[in-house]
């Protein structure tokens, strides 16, 4: 799933892999390039190793930003069930935060306050830092968009609902017409609702340059389908 710079979402792209690995990603976003996708500026996705490291080969530029919501749960996992409500309070501080820079900042004084009584949970902070903040250094306009796979978990939901229907499908062949054609509805139903990113933030995102596309994703595990391929 993607935006373009109009603020429209599509459905970019479709494939099937048996892994989450590293070859299957970059087959698949070298595909996308090559049919023409250019110009990204973020991916947003959860924490696969296989896709991050397939979007820096690929996607030269572009930033990834690992889902907030999911990295909220891993991180209030690792402190004791009494502490998960004030740790969430602390962590909202920082989504919240109304720039990059007070954001980093709330951010890293909450992992500092937790180095020395959960040093676990401090690790985890420093390296999710500048993965989880990434959306920051976009358009206020645009952040509550970009910080989560909440759009394209809603989207998974669907296509697994309408699968899980069928049960056992005979081939790839299969797959890909009920799952295309899920997401082909998807797709029809986007281009009739109001814009998803507001179109005048852009000039802030991309002023001079040349791209036409702003990618949010693929996310792992998410079918993508190519609009109006055959």
């Amino acid at each position: 799933m993607a935006a373009t710079t109009d603020g429209k979402r599509e459905i970019i792209g479709l494939s099937i892999g048996d892994s989450e690995a590293m070859p299957f990603w970059t087959e698949f976003v070298r595909s996308l390039v090559k049919r023409g996708l250019k110009g990204v500026k973020l991916v947003v996705s959860d924490a696969h190793e296989g896709l991050k490291a397939a979007i820096v080969k690929v996607l030269a530029g572009a930033t990834w930003q690992r889902c907030r919501v999911h990295t909220t749960r891993n991180l209030l996992a690792r402190v004791p069930k009494a502490q998960q409500s004030r740790l969430a309070t602390l962590l909202r501080e920082a989504f919240t935060a109304p720039n990059a820079e007070k954001a980093h900042a709330a951010w890293r004084a909450v992992a500092d306050l937790a180095r020395a009584t959960h040093p676990k949970l401090a690790e985890a902070m420093d390296e999710a830092e500048n993965d989880v903040l990434a959306y920051m250094d976009f358009p206020a306009a645009h952040r509550t968009k970009l910080h989560s796979t909440n759009g394209l978990e809603r989207l998974n939901k669907e296509v697994k609902r309408r699968a899980d229907v069928v049960g056992i499908f005979p081939n790839e062949a299969s797959i890909i017409r009920l799952v295309g054609a899920v997401l082909m509805e998807a797709n029809d139903e986007w281009q009739l609702q109001h814009r998803y990113l507001s179109v005048e933030a852009f000039a802030e995102i991309a002023a001079g340059d040349d791209a036409d596309k702003f990618a949010l994703a693929p996310p792992a595990a998410a079918p993508i389908l190519t609009p109006r391929a055959a």
